[in-house]
């Protein structure tokens, strides 16, 4: 009975971090199936890029940047391997794509939305860490157990 109620009651551990990684694993996958791999493809390929300047750093950096978030980001967070600073990166790299979209573009909800839901996942993320069930748990809470005694 005690198991159930910390269920219904979301006071176990084990809900936290199942939580928190179906949000890494769900965010990390769609982006990286939407948008990483194809940006990947391009760079891999050697394709001419073609990508909007939002803060003016060149078409070709923007794109790189990008890449960079939604694709070895997104991969870092699936595995929770560096998951704050992948979160982090993907955060910044949403609120360039945010602001370019709702204010130079000036994109209704419907657009936005999408763009909404990952950016606030992202900071979620960033703010509560990747959980239990994750390899920087893995790797390095082990580390800082032994440091702490």
């Amino acid at each position: 009975m005690k198991r159930t109620l910390n269920f219904l009651t979301g006071d176990g551990n084990i809900c936290h971090d199942t939580g928190l990684l179906i949000l890494r694993l769900v965010f990390g996958l769609v982006l990286i199936y939407g948008h990483g791999f194809e940006k990947m493809s391009v760079i891999l390929s050697g394709q001419e890029i073609q990508f909007m300047d939002p803060i003016g750093i060149g078409a070709g950096t923007s794109f790189y940047l990008a890449a960079f978030a939604e694709g070895v980001c997104a991969i870092l967070l699936i595995l929770g391997l560096f998951s704050r600073i992948a979160t982090l990166v993907l955060s910044i790299n949403f609120i360039v794509i945010f602001i370019f979209h709702a204010f130079l573009i000036g994109d209704g909800f419907a657009v936005l939305e999408l763009r909404f839901l990952y950016l606030f996942s992202f900071i979620a993320l960033t703010l509560t860490g990747p959980g239990k069930l994750s390899l920087d748990y893995l790797l390095f809470h082990r580390k800082n157990e032994l440091e702490k005694t």
